[in-house]
């Protein structure tokens, strides 16, 4: 059974056409890298509290109280629901755009509109906390605004603690705007 997200860091061969690009449908949206360890973690964390949640709803049911039982489940469904968005929070790019989903929002940019991606050296957030680190960050410039959007960091869930793998995310994307971005 084919896992479609597990193609993010595949190798490829550097003489082909597509080498930056190694995907082979460019319209639909992708993530350029893997999920890191502390969202995957954080996300099973959440499943496993449902889990529980959700055998508390059965015990609930066989005891008769079935107000309390929905209750439960709505609760069970809010964290999986949760979980997946957790999953699903990152940078994907297609052949339309660069898409930054967040937790509760998504915000999309048409390549016509970025007028550069960059990474830099600043403070950024820990985890997506308050506390702020001296760090590297991903930051899209787009045409006419002058204050850049922060896409990916080196110390949020998907790449605290790998350096490397934030390495070659940035070049991912930034290979997604030369591509792209010029269009």
């Amino acid at each position: 059974m084919p896992l479609p997200f597990l193609t993010a860091d595949r190798t490829f061969d550097a003489t082909a056409d597509d080498a930056a690009l190694p995907y082979d449908d460019h319209d639909q949206w992708r993530r350029p890298y893997r999920p890191g360890p502390w969202r995957v973690g954080a996300a099973a964390i959440l499943l496993l509290l449902a889990a529980f949640v959700l055998l508390a709803a059965m015990v609930i049911v066989f005891a008769g109280a079935f107000s309390g039982a929905m209750a439960c489940l709505a609760v069970a469904g809010a964290a999986i629901g949760g979980a997946l968005r957790l999953l699903r929070m990152g940078v994907w790019v297609s052949r339309h755009g660069l898409r930054r989903v967040g937790f509760l929002t998504t915000s999309t940019v048409p390549w016509g509109q970025v007028a550069s991606v960059r990474t830099v050296q600043q403070p950024v957030r820990w985890l997506g906390l308050p506390r702020t680190v001296q760090g590297q960050a991903l930051l899209l410039v787009r045409r006419g605004r002058n204050e850049p959007l922060p896409l990916l960091t080196d110390h949020n869930a998907d790449f605290l603690g790998r350096l490397e793998g934030f390495d070659r995310a940035t070049d991912m994307v930034e290979a997604w705007t030369s591509e792209y971005g010029s269009a």
